[in-house]
């Protein structure tokens, strides 16, 4: 019989315990840091749960591991990893794979906190950085060096929605013994088969259309094989992302609606991107579901689906101020980063880059959420209004 304890340990050592053979259709939140072994012998400290059994929460828990499951499963990859943002998947794709004195290559129009992180961190490691026209396609071979390892795409941009030829970018990046890594994000991961058309690694920013609901922020990465997965593995334990088992949850409830909220964003922004295109204001709509966006004949070579953000450009006559205006003269269309939730955004940039469109402050980029369809176009036809 065991021996009395002191209350105060009973609150920590209880004897009692729920009883089993409770079933859900929900995935429970697996929360902890401290894994217990059933032996000292069993005790690891190995990250790879799929391999070694859990060792620590830090590397994941059931909760963290059954998201990596389902977005490997979406995307067809070997397996996945979560971070605890979509620039955490970026930057753990970059330190796995690059060492002092290579060379990485990223498209002119990569993401920007992506471009930040190679032109300050990285070259601060004694990375080479440099850059290529997103539709390069092939000729991205007269770049390459004899030191290269990685390629970036982005497919499509995420302001000026170029379309890349990533099947040919893999061809000449692999050609010439470097890998290729994808911002699979605007596609979910579900529009654009990255491994079918020969990217290495994928990523995405879990905190968009997964999740779906712009409350909470992650990232995943997917390896076609398990050399990358041991390098991007052991790198994230070093890096100790760590990503919250509640934060999973949200995902994996998320996850349950995205196919209903992609169809109807897709529908919406579709239809918003047509009636834009026909409008006076505007000089040209960048959708690449629209024939007459650079790109579209890629975009329906590769792509089995389009999602809800898209650009617009305003003609020359219109100033910053005007476009500024017509930004803050909408009211459905929220001022914010991101996208992929279920409110529509608008947001202005400025490109005066020579090696971007000519577009200087003339773009908006704009996110069609779930509103009514109908709704948002009389948001924007009013706010066109006001620039008359």
């Amino acid at each position: 019989m065991p021996a009395k304890k002191d209350w105060k340990t009973s609150l920590i050592h209880s004897e009692t315990a729920a009883p089993g053979g409770f079933r859900s259709l929900v995935t429970p939140v697996y929360r902890g840091s401290t894994v217990l072994f059933p032996d000292a012998a069993s005790a690891s400290e190995e990250w790879n749960h799929w391999e070694h059994g859990y060792t620590y929460g830090l590397y994941g828990t059931p909760t963290t591991l059954e998201l990596a499951g389902a977005v490997c499963e979406l995307e067809h990859g070997y397996r996945t990893l979560i971070t605890a943002g979509g620039q955490g998947a970026i930057t753990l794709i970059h330190l796995s794979l690059l060492n002092a004195g290579d060379h990485v290559l990223l498209p002119e129009n990569i993401y920007g906190p992506n471009r930040k992180f190679a032109n300050q961190l990285l070259r601060r490691f004694g990375v080479e950085v440099s850059y290529y026209p997103p539709d390069a396609a092939r000729a991205i071979s007269s770049q390459i060096r004899s030191n290269t390892r990685l390629v970036w795409c982005e497919n499509p941009g995420s302001i000026t929605m170029e379309v890349q030829d990533v099947p040919a970018i893999a061809e000449a990046a692999h050609g010439n013994g470097a890998l290729v890594a994808l911002d699979n994000t605007w596609s979910a991961g579900v529009y654009f088969d990255a491994f079918a058309h020969g990217v290495d690694v994928t990523m995405q920013a879990l905190t968009k259309y997964v999740g779906g609901h712009s409350d909470l922020l992650l990232g995943s990465v997917t390896v076609r094989d398990p050399a990358a997965f041991e390098r991007l593995g052991e790198t994230h334990q070093n890096l100790g992302c760590a990503a919250s088992p509640d934060d999973c949850s949200l995902e994996l409830r998320g996850m349950k609606t995205m196919a209903v909220r992609l169809k109807q964003v897709e529908r919406s922004a579709l239809e918003l991107a047509k009636w834009l295109s026909a409008r006076p204001e505007i000089e040209r709509v960048l959708h690449p579901a629209l024939p007459s966006c650079p790109g579209h004949d890629l975009w329906k070579r590769d792509f089995t689906g389009s999602t809800g953000l898209f650009s617009i450009v305003f003609h020359q006559r219109f100033s910053r101020e005007q476009v500024l205006k017509f930004v803050d003269s909408l009211r459905l269309f929220k001022i914010g980063y991101s996208w992929g939730g279920v409110s529509s955004l608008a947001m202005a940039y400025e490109l005066h880059s020579p090696k971007r469109p000519a577009y200087g402050s003339r773009l908006v980029r704009l996110y069609a959420g779930l509103e009514d369809v109908n709704d948002l176009s009389n948001d924007l036809e009013t706010a066109l209004t006001n620039l008359a």
